[in-house]
């Protein structure tokens, strides 16, 4: 720990104490010499505006050293020292001109990272051998928990590739959370797959960051997967990352000793930090910040963005809101091959093994000039005693995070199941489907594998299925009417519109508002059809409104004591559905009575206050009067 204190001829202005870790220079045999310097201390120590300023300190114990800090996107740095030296010649310079005037140096971002479009930023995809920390380096950079992290050294947790958008510091980019991977993985296999996926998005790529373990240091498997990275990506720029470094200390040489074995990649200098406590990000933001600005200043991406906002401002600025879409469903029924379709690309690892997707994995595309975000969920299991603990526990509660968030949510069967167990719902669908009705949310139901039923020796049960399915699950689900069912077939690849169309339609009717004056011209009629069983106690709506939408609820304001009963409020709730086509979604039904005339009312109130005040003035006045009687005696 070191003790800064009594800087007033640097920054004139009172001494404040602060600590910090401070690391040496270490100087490996055969290699080059290499910095890992980092301080974390309180950013209030040197600057007092929002600018970024370098400062300059000496320090107490040895005076003939000065060190360097330097304030960058709100991390606190020690320079190296070629930098030092510049500044130091910057500060002769400056003191010689001008005595008088104190030597300020200040960096200037090349590049604002927050005025370029989201889909056009530099991508950085995160990869290494399995359960290196690879997924809470992710979490770190994105600053939220959406990547499943567990400790499962035989295990790979993480399958499919997940992307978000880091912010580190002043940098923004988007990073890409890979699978782990084994080089000696047998063909045809998972891990073989997932390293192929890789392959495929490493090609659009820009940086790579290659993660090991600094407390086992570089293992066989890490060599592997370096000459993996050089055979895929020969060009590809590769920062080595030795993470989870918490416990390593410089003072007795284990920082050292990582990095010497890290130099054995041959990716250059490594950078040793902790994902999971945040140790050596200052140190990633340095390494990043100019190979993203001359990526960025290369493409010139930042004047396509001024052109892009000045003929978005031309345009109408009414735009759709951005559609939450999610795949649930039981394991192994086809949702990742779903999503694959519509996305029109290979986005998640597919296969025949059940469970094989276990992050819930999250994609942005257009669609008709609307903007989708599109939830690939893992298979919901029954709870059992095996899943309280471990990833499939995280991977079931990450699926009804998901299923909170969704607008529209889209229920995936197995045509094939349906057709040998002669039951089209299960319990744990039927659970599903009921969730996202009283959570309000618009429901689509999509029976797949109906590529399986076709033939002329299965016409019979391909017709019985199509027939069966939508009058069961209406049986199942008598909440809502209407629900949309389509029969596709998604390893063919040709059901996106018809699912699309689907989903767009529910949500419209999810979000559908109707003016007050039509729907009291409806209620006049559907009253006067409805049969009463006692004229005399029947309720009256005085009149009915909707009050929000997303989903569609209403109020009927009732004059008198008479409410509508269960029976009542159902055949309403039919009627909107039946006459404004608002099937596959919940309507809710509220009540509210309404007090008696407004104008007797209001009369009462107006004469009840104004009693008040002649009683308050005339208790002002006995109280004057006894005043003056008093002073009077």
């Amino acid at each position: 720990m070191l003790l800064l204190r009594n800087l007033k001829p640097f920054f004139r202005r009172k001494s404040h104490y602060s600590f910090g870790i401070l690391s040496r220079a270490t100087t490996l045999p055969g290699e080059i010499t290499s910095e890992f310097h980092e301080i974390c201390c309180r950013r209030t120590f040197w600057s007092s505006t929002s600018s970024c300023n370098e400062m300059i300190g000496l320090s107490s114990s040895n005076s003939r050293n000065p060190f360097f800090f330097h304030n960058v996107a709100e991390f606190c740095t020690l320079l190296g020292q070629e930098k030092a030296d510049e500044l130091l010649d910057n500060a002769a310079a400056t003191s010689g001109s001008d005595r008088g005037k104190e030597a300020k140096y200040t960096t200037r971002e090349m590049v604002d990272f927050t005025q370029i479009h989201i889909n056009k930023l530099p991508r950085v995809l995160i990869m290494g051998r399995p359960n290196v920390g690879k997924s809470a380096l992710f979490n770190r950079l994105i600053r939220r928990r959406e990547a499943l992290v567990y400790n499962t050294p035989t295990d790979h947790v993480t399958r499919d590739i997940r992307e978000g958008v880091a912010k580190l510091g002043n940098l923004r980019f988007k990073v890409l959370d890979s699978a782990g991977i084994e080089a000696e993985a047998s063909s045809g296999s998972v891990l073989s797959r997932t390293a192929e996926m890789t392959g495929n998005v490493l090609s659009k790529t820009q940086l790579a960051l290659l993660l090991v373990d600094a407390r086992d240091g570089v293992l066989p498997m890490d060599l592997d997967v370096g000459k993996w990275l050089r055979k895929n990506a020969p060009g590809m720029k590769t920062i080595v990352v030795m993470n989870k470094a918490e416990s390593l200390d410089d003072c007795d040489g284990t920082i050292a000793s990582a990095a010497g074995e890290a130099y054995r990649l041959g990716f250059g200098d490594p950078i040793a930090l902790s994902a999971e406590t945040g140790l050596g990000m200052a140190e990633l933001h340095e390494t990043l910040r100019p190979l993203l600005e001359e990526y960025v200043l290369q493409n010139n991406l930042c004047a396509d963005e001024e052109v892009q906002d000045n003929d978005s401002s031309s345009e109408d600025m009414d735009c759709k809101l951005p559609l939450q879409l999610a795949i649930v469903g039981r394991p192994n029924v086809g949702k990742s091959t779903l999503l694959n379709t519509i996305l029109q690309e290979d986005r998640v690892l597919v296969g025949p093994e059940a469970g094989l997707t276990r992050d819930s994995i999250r994609a942005e595309f257009q669609y008709e000039g609307r903007t989708i975000y599109l939830v690939d969920t893992a298979g919901w299991l029954e709870r059992t005693k095996q899943q309280e603990k471990g990833p499939a526990s995280l991977s079931i509660m990450q699926s009804r995070k998901h299923l909170m968030r969704a607008h529209v949510i889209v229920l995936v069967l197995d045509a094939e199941e349906i057709a040998n167990t002669r039951r089209s719902m299960k319990h744990v669908e039927v659970v599903i489907a009921r969730r996202a009705v009283e959570e309000g949310r618009g429901l689509v139901v999509i029976v797949n594998k109906m590529d399986l039923l076709r033939g002329k020796e299965n016409y019979k049960l391909y017709k019985s299925v199509t027939e069966a399915v939508p009058q069961e699950i209406q049986t199942v689900i008598p909440q809502v009417t209407g629900i949309p069912v389509v029969f596709v077939s998604a390893l063919e690849g040709k059901s996106q519109i018809a699912v699309m169309n689907q989903v767009i339609e529910t949500y419209e009717k999810w979000c559908l508002r109707l003016p007050t004056a039509r729907l009291n011209r409806w209620l006049c009629k559907v009253m006067s059809r409805h049969s009463w069983k006692d004229q005399a106690a029947q309720p009256k709506i005085k009149y009915f409104t909707q009050v929000k939408a997303r989903p569609p609820t209403f109020i009927a304001f009732m004059s008198g004591k008479t409410q509508l009963s269960d029976t009542d409020l159902r055949f309403l709730t039919r009627s909107l559905k039946e006459d404004f086509d608002l099937g596959g979604i919940p309507v809710r039904i509220l009540q509210r009575t309404v007090e008696g005339n407004s104008r007797t009312s209001t009369s009462s109130k107006n004469k009840q206050s104004a009693n008040r005040m002649m009683e308050r003035v005339v208790s002002d006045k006995r109280t004057i009067l006894a005043v003056e009687n008093s002073s009077t005696t």
